[in-house]
């Protein structure tokens, strides 16, 4: 019998209770969020049992108003045998962006880390070689947060009205 959303968000509540929360389903996708403390064994649950072996995307998001929980490391797992895909997220605080690493379970998991640590500064407890791959290891921010204004204030060259603000 192919596995269905429902039987998937069913067996992560028989499994972890109350601990994953926000089931929803953007996109026609299920998507879920589990704590940081837990991810680790929600990922193997899913390898495990529910035959998610295939790590297609490990990203990061900037919530610069989720005050305590401000960085989410975003993962998206596939089940090849039943054609089906999810989401699972996990947030944590930009003052310490810290998350257990995945790499041992999916070694795709290896680049796509180092690639949000670069870019967001989320931490991978255990990784095996987090270090910078895009960025020139001398920068001191990380660019994908949304801690700048997007354009330069201090142009006199623009006209306000051409960007509906006049």
């Amino acid at each position: 019998m192919a596995l269905t959303y429902d039987d998937i968000q069913q067996r992560l509540t028989e499994k972890f209770g109350a601990e994953l929360t926000d089931f929803e389903m953007p996109y026609e996708m299920l998507t879920f969020t589990a704590p940081k403390t837990l991810n680790l064994k929600v990922l193997q649950f899913l390898y495990d049992d529910l035959n998610f072996q295939f790590l297609t995307d490990l990203t990061g998001v900037h919530y610069p108003d989720r005050k305590g929980a401000e960085l989410a490391v975003v993962y998206h797992l596939h089940n090849l045998v039943d054609n089906i895909r999810l989401r699972m997220k996990v947030f944590t605080d930009i003052q310490d962006p810290k998350v257990y690493t995945a790499t041992a379970l999916f070694a795709t998991a290896n680049w796509m880390e180092r690639e949000t640590y670069d870019f967001f500064g989320i931490e991978f407890t255990g990784h095996p070689n987090l270090t910078r791959i895009l960025n020139v290891p001398e920068m001191d921010y990380f660019p994908m947060r949304k801690e700048y204004p997007l354009e330069d204030q201090t142009r006199i060259d623009k006209d306000d009205e051409m960007f509906g603000r006049g």
